[in-house]
């Protein structure tokens, strides 16, 4: 019988994994065109949701107070996700991988402004690091004048977003909820694509196609089991995995070698955002005792 911290490693490290193969079935299929993509993943991760909605709710499962939270978090998503398959398709799978670590960042200065959170010294010296880990991945990407590596940056500040509307909307209302209405909008907006042309797949592509709905889908639900079994601090160093998967997939599939210079920036990024977890849990911690003392 395992543990609820053992679940949460499991669940951790089988979110990383269907989140590496989703990544990877994302830059395999670059032949097929970018809305025809997010429509396999938003259709597939409908189907997905609507298996594990509750049967109490099935009546009513859209039924949602907080419509305009969800709409926010659905068009902050739809802006990370298509930046993030742009950039998946244009860049190393490696690089991609490394600059999306920094989303915490992001999510850290967002939270001063939406959240009035109080942010301190070492998580202010965190987001410098960061800063300075993503100028070094980036900087021969701005001295070609490459903007493709623009596209993960603005994912990392569309997911910040996100992370802040989870936050307010996960009081309230349940995980699949909030997911299914994202899925349902990625469908929505893919098809106006139509017009610019889809390509018909074969069997086989259509299956593989299939998947990235389907793995994106219960990535995101063994994420949140993650964090229901363990302390976000002790399954987030897990997520990192991502860069190994990322590096070996990349070399592996499309002869991808990542410079000593760029692991050395996601180094510096994987830092920054391990200080930030661990302050934010610090934080709580120490907000908890002093309720407890009072």
């Amino acid at each position: 019988m395992l543990t609820k911290n053992q679940l949460g490693f499991l669940y951790m490290f089988m979110s990383i994994c269907a989140f590496s193969i989703m990544d990877l079935i994302v830059k395999w299929s670059e032949h097929y065109p970018l809305g025809q993509v997010l429509f396999f993943r938003g259709f597939f991760g409908v189907l997905f949701y609507f298996l594990i909605i509750p049967k109490e709710r099935l009546h009513n499962f859209y039924y949602t107070k907080r419509a305009g939270l969800h709409f926010l978090r659905s068009f902050s998503g739809l802006i990370a996700l298509v930046a993030i398959f742009i950039a998946l398709r244009s860049l190393p799978l490696a690089t991609v991988v490394s600059i999306s670590f920094a989303a915490p960042i992001f999510t850290t200065i967002f939270s001063i402004f939406l959240l009035n959170e109080k942010v301190g010294v070492y998580r202010w010296l965190a987001v410098i690091v960061g800063f300075i880990g993503i100028l070094i991945i980036t900087e021969p990407g701005i001295s070609s004048l490459n903007i493709f590596y623009i596209f993960p940056i603005i994912f990392c500040i569309g997911l910040s977003y996100v992370a802040i509307t989870i936050r307010k909307l996960s009081t309230t209302e349940p995980v699949w909820l909030i997911s299914l209405y994202f899925s349902i909008s990625i469908t929505l907006l893919s098809l106006f694509s139509l017009p610019l042309g889809w390509i018909m797949p074969s069997i086989n592509d259509f299956m593989i196609l299939a998947m990235i709905g389907i793995f994106g889908g219960v990535a995101n639900l063994w994420l949140s089991q993650s964090y229901k079994y363990s302390e976000v601090s002790l399954v987030t160093p897990l997520k990192y995995l991502a860069l190994v998967f990322a590096i070996i997939f990349g070399y592996l599939i499309w002869n991808e070698i990542p410079t000593i210079k760029s692991l050395f920036g996601a180094a510096l990024v994987i830092i920054s955002t391990l200080i930030i977890f661990r302050r934010e849990i610090y934080k709580k911690k120490t907000i908890s005792s002093k309720t407890l003392n009072d």
